[in-house]
């Protein structure tokens, strides 16, 4: 068997009904043609690099599938017929593959996946636990911070007292000035 990679745009503007019987119709011809699905990616909606039939935005989606040339040959046939799919591409990764090699492929990746959202919400978990350490600090540290802005108000008092002071031997100063005038 060859193991080939399918990416098509489907019209991005037609209902989810109809956008999955054109999914199930692709599906239906890999299995008719005794062919096996390893991977089917809805990328979803996204920007064309350059309008297809007036349209700016396509529906992405990636296959990747075992069979014979018959298999492809059919596939791109049914793409051709139906005008929702706007553009597809097949390529050949390899030649010569069994399908317990992609099924253990399939099996390893969603090891890994796993491995991997394990590893994250144990990180959002020590992230959590470290942010509730922070505002426990925060709020023990607060209680300095209120005395030292109570001293900060006395020393401001202070200045401004003072300051009157100034302000009166200046005027006493200058009136003193006119008085001697």
């Amino acid at each position: 068997m060859r193991r080939y990679e399918t990416i098509f745009i489907a019209d991005p503007d037609i209902p989810e009904e109809r956008r999955s019987q054109i999914f199930d119709k692709i599906k239906d011809t890999v299995k008719v043609q005794n062919g096996f699905i390893a991977e089917f990616d809805e990328w979803g909606i996204k920007k064309l690099a350059y309008e297809i039939n007036r349209k700016p935005r396509g529906y992405y989606v990636r296959m990747d599938l075992c069979g014979t040339g018959d298999l492809i040959f059919e596939l791109e046939r049914n793409f051709r017929l139906d005008d929702k799919v706007l553009k597809f591409m097949t390529i050949l990764l390899e030649s010569n593959t069994s399908i317990e090699k992609i099924k253990q492929e399939i099996a390893d990746k969603a090891k890994s996946k796993e491995e991997k959202d394990a590893l994250e919400s144990e990180k959002r978990t020590a992230q959590t636990e470290d942010l509730s350490d922070s505002d426990e600090v925060e709020s023990s540290e607060a209680k300095p911070d209120e005395a030292t802005l109570d001293e900060v108000k006395e020393n401001e008092a202070e200045t401004d007292s003072t300051d009157t002071n100034i302000d009166k031997t200046e005027t006493e100063t200058i009136g003193e000035k006119e008085e001697q005038k």
